[in-house]
C-alpha cells in the first residue's frame, strides 16, 4: 500500500513538475515568438525606410512652390504644337506647391503671371498674354482685348530644356527662382 502511495504521489510530483516545466517551456516559447516578431517588425520598419532612401522614377512636371504667406493665383503660358497657350486659375496656399503641367516639359521658355490675393501685388514681366477673371484656357496672345480677353505682362522662365522644373515663388517684386 505504501508502494502505490509513493507511486501516487510520484506521479502527482511528476504532473506537478511537468506542468512546471510545459509552463516554462511555453512561456519561453512565447518570449521568443514575441521577439521574433519584434524583429521582423523593426526589420520590416528599416526595410519601408530604406526605401523612401531610395531614388523614385522621376516625377516631369513643371511645379510651382508658393514660398508667401499670402494665398496666391497663378496663371500660366507656353507654346506646345499648336502654337500659344495661357491657362489659369491654379489657387495656392501659403507655402504649399501645385502641379501646373504634368509630364515631361516640351518646351525651355514657360511665362508665369501671379496675383497675391492676401496683401495685393503681382508678379509680371514683359510677355504679353491672354488672360480672364475666371478659369480658362486660351489659344493665342494676339488681339487680347478685341477678343475679350485681359492682357498681362508674364514673366519668362528658363528651364533649360530640363524635363521637370519648379519655380519658387517668394514675395512680389523678388526674383523668381526654380530648378529640376
Amino acid at each position: 500500500m505504501s508502494t502505490i502511495a509513493a507511486s501516487s504521489s510520484s506521479v502527482e510530483f511528476l504532473t506537478a513538475s511537468s506542468q512546471k516545466a510545459a509552463t516554462g517551456f511555453w512561456k519561453k516559447t512565447m518570449q521568443k515568438l514575441a521577439r521574433a516578431r519584434s524583429r521582423r517588425r523593426a526589420v520590416l520598419g528599416l526595410c519601408l525606410g530604406a526605401s523612401a532612401l531610395l531614388p523614385l522614377p522621376a516625377s516631369a512636371d513643371l511645379r510651382l512652390c508658393n514660398q508667401t504667406a499670402s494665398k496666391v493665383g497663378v496663371t500660366l503660358g507656353y507654346r506646345d504644337a499648336q502654337g500659344w497657350v495661357t491657362e489659369g486659375w491654379w489657387d495656392l496656399k501659403p507655402r504649399n506647391c501645385e502641379t501646373l503641367l504634368k509630364g515631361s516639359l516640351a518646351a525651355q521658355f514657360y511665362y508665369l503671371y501671379a496675383v497675391d490675393y492676401s496683401r495685393g501685388g503681382e508678379w509680371s514681366g514683359r510677355a504679353m498674354m491672354c488672360t480672364r477673371d475666371t478659369a480658362f484656357t486660351i489659344r493665342g496672345v494676339e488681339d487680347c482685348l478685341a477678343r475679350g480677353f485681359d492682357r498681362n505682362g508674364f514673366i519668362e522662365v528658363d528651364t533649360g530644356q530640363q524635363r521637370n522644373w519648379t519655380i519658387q515663388l517668394s514675395d512680389p517684386g523678388q526674383p523668381l527662382a526654380g530648378g529640376p
